[in-house]
């Protein structure tokens, strides 16, 4: 039996997806939560082996617990189901560590072969997800001549773009905020730049 976890902020959509998924003979719904916080609390009491995760929640939302749960359960697959299927959304949740990603409109049989799959170490991904990614993966990236960042000095730059301040940037990346500021430093210098709106433009022409 998967033992499971149902993370979702809507009550109604919540216990009905532990209806449906107990039913079926592999999966025992061992618990439910309504937002990140909660599924953080509810991994460490109930060691559920798949997590059925929203995005969109109060308090923390579902890439900032996946962000987490990886951290501190390596071994535990999160897979994402949510109403969105916009290319922020999907390279956030991916890039925190989500094993899989559906969105609402799934089907049963659909959901259950992407908790199997996470279960077995698989990879589910919803198709039109699929070809998000695949278009995403066949842009051409807009050159920047004369810089050559790093992968991190990349992540801060692209954070920067998204409006964030150091300290959020240090706790997204799980890094101080000292390593923000070098890495900042170290970007501002390669790439010839005066201030953070400067920095801000940039990250958007590099998207």
């Amino acid at each position: 039996m998967i033992r499971l976890l149902i993370v979702d902020d809507q009550a109604a959509l919540r216990d009905g997806l532990a209806v449906m998924l107990d039913l079926d003979p592999d999966i025992t719904v061992v618990g439910t939560a309504s937002n990140g916080q909660e599924a953080v609390a509810a991994v460490g009491e109930l060691a559920p082996e798949v997590v059925l995760m929203d995005l969109n929640m109060p308090v923390v939302g579902g890439a900032e617990a996946t962000r987490v749960l990886r951290q501190s359960h390596p071994e535990l697959p999160v897979v994402v189901l949510t109403t969105f299927d916009d290319d922020e959304s999907i390279l956030e949740a991916l890039r925190a560590g989500a094993r899989g990603y559906l969105t609402k409109d799934a089907d049963r049989a659909t959901i259950i072969q992407a908790v199997r799959g996470a279960h077995a170490g698989n990879a589910i991904l919803d198709p039109s997800v699929q070809m998000r990614l695949l278009d995403l993966a066949s842009r051409r990236p807009v050159e920047q001549p004369g810089i050559d960042l790093t992968v991190r000095e990349r992540e801060v730059l692209d954070l920067i773009g998204e409006g964030l301040r150091n300290g959020e940037i240090a706790r997204r990346l799980f890094i101080s905020e000292a390593t923000v500021k070098t890495h900042i430093n170290n970007l501002f210098a390669k790439a010839g730049l005066h201030s953070r709106a400067d920095a801000v433009r940039l990250a958007l022409k590099l998207r």
